[in-house]
């Protein structure tokens, strides 16, 4: 007898029994979301430790917050030659590579005995970043089970748990000293640094080479450019809060590491469960449009409490959950309405936005001790409102790429539901497909 062939044959569901956990993955995937945690953490471990960097180093607070500016500078910079790098040696090799260089740099920093010194090595460590970052969602993509949209997942719970437990494990080993959290750093991506040259296949060197000019090229796109710039602006109060605040709350080590636990914990559940829902129902411009002022409103508050402990510090973790929504929603909106292939315009993005985060803590430590501790947050606050007008140049992009998703996802129910209400190929077939219907319903 021959069986015929019916559309909810190829049906995903049909093919598979249960829809497959983004959490089951290959060794290879689990290895690289471990050492994007540790790389993730590297953003937020050193903000327990800058007090005590401060005092014994005898180094000012605009000194101490150079931490910042080298490694992101360097960052941002370097993520105009990753797609250079990666496209002559291969994905594996770059992202091996890259960790190296971190653990290098990170150890040196920890047997540092000047300010300058930790400053120069976390300089090379945001360079051995920009080639990790660049090349590891590449990678977990290649390797993940569950195709494009598992792998995202997978991606982002490693960026919340690395922004989340950053700041704790720094204040748990900067109460020992302050050279722990760069030790700790050196000896985990060390271990990822084996993990991922093990367990993550050969990559091939892709075909075609890519110039270090298409991230710069790329900015001659006005949807792209402008929402780059958002971006720089958003991380300009972003960077203020978490380079600065940490002065102003007067903690020790440890009590700085549960705030910024705290206010991880909200980048992470915002990022990954509350910006996707927003962008669904209210859409990406309105969304931001509201999370861009709410941080400015934060940055605001900060500055007029700034001698206050108590209000910096409910100040800070409340930023977790715009911080958190932002870093989702603006990153989509890059990745939507680009006109130039993804990798290009992550880089391009990464290029802008980390100039942004970059300097803003050190001008905020010269504001502070030339003027006040009220100034950088006020100045934060309109440089953020800005980022709302530059925003709104571009709506009508961002509005079709909403549009188009939801055109997307419309099309995968009608395909469900067509699986169902045409006739299977057998019984086992038709409660499969009614099954995928119900899951797609509910997301």
């Amino acid at each position: 007898m021959t069986t015929t062939h019916h559309p909810a044959a190829h049906h995903p569901a049909a093919h598979h029994p249960a829809t497959p956990s983004p959490f089951t993955q290959p060794k290879a995937v689990w290895a690289v979301a471990f050492a994007c945690v540790i790389s993730f953490m590297g953003i937020g471990l050193v903000d327990p430790i800058l007090p005590a960097i401060s005092s014994q180093l005898n180094a000012t607070p605009s000194q101490v917050t150079l931490l910042f500016t080298s490694y992101l500078l360097v960052t941002a910079v370097a993520m105009l030659g990753t797609g250079w790098v990666s496209s002559r040696i291969g994905a594996k090799r770059t992202l091996v590579v890259g960790l190296g260089i971190i653990v290098v740099f990170a150890a040196l920093a920890g047997a540092s005995n000047s300010i300058g010194a930790i400053v120069g090595f976390r300089a090379g460590w945001g360079l051995g970043n920009a080639l990790f970052i660049a090349t590891s969602l590449a990678v977990i993509v290649g390797s993940a089970s569950g195709g494009f949209s598992g792998a995202i997942i997978q991606y982002e719970s490693a960026l919340g748990v690395g922004i989340a437990t950053g700041p704790l494990v720094g204040g748990l080993l900067g109460t020992v000293s302050f050279r722990g959290p760069f030790f700790g750093v050196a000896v985990l991506m060390f271990i990822a640094l084996v993990a991922s040259a093990t367990l993550v296949p050969a990559t091939p060197k892709p075909t075609a080479r890519s110039s270090v000019l298409e991230p710069l090229t790329a900015l001659r796109h006005r949807a792209l450019r402008n929402t780059s710039i958002t971006g720089l602006l958003y991380n300009w109060g972003f960077f203020t809060i978490l380079g600065y605040a940490p002065f102003l709350m007067k903690l020790s080590a440890i009590k700085l590491g549960f705030v910024f636990f705290g206010w991880g914990l909200l980048v992470a559940a915002f990022s990954v469960f509350v910006a996707p829902w927003l962008r669904a129902r209210v859409g990406t411009p309105r969304t931001l449009y509201a999370n861009l002022t709410a941080i400015a409103a934060v940055l605001a508050v900060i500055g007029v409490w700034a001698n206050d402990p108590g209000v910096v510090i409910v100040a800070v973790i409340v930023s977790g959950a715009f911080v958190g929504i932002n870093n989702t929603l603006v990153t989509t909106a890059v990745m939507s309405i680009a006109p130039v292939p993804r990798p290009v315009a992550s880089a391009t993005y990464g290029f802008v936005r980390f100039f942004g985060g970059g300097l803003a803590p050190y001008v905020a430590g010269l504001l502070a001790e030339h003027l006040n501790v009220h100034v950088p947050y006020v100045l934060g606050a309109v440089v953020v409102l800005a980022g709302v007008f530059v925003l709104a140049t571009v709506h009508h992009e961002l509005d079709a790429a909403d549009e188009e998703e939801t055109r997307a996802v419309s099309q995968g129910r009608a395909a469900a539901q067509a699986a169902v209400t045409d006739v299977p190929t057998n019984a086992e077939e038709a409660v499969l497909a009614e099954a995928a219907e119900r899951e797609d319903a509910r997301s």
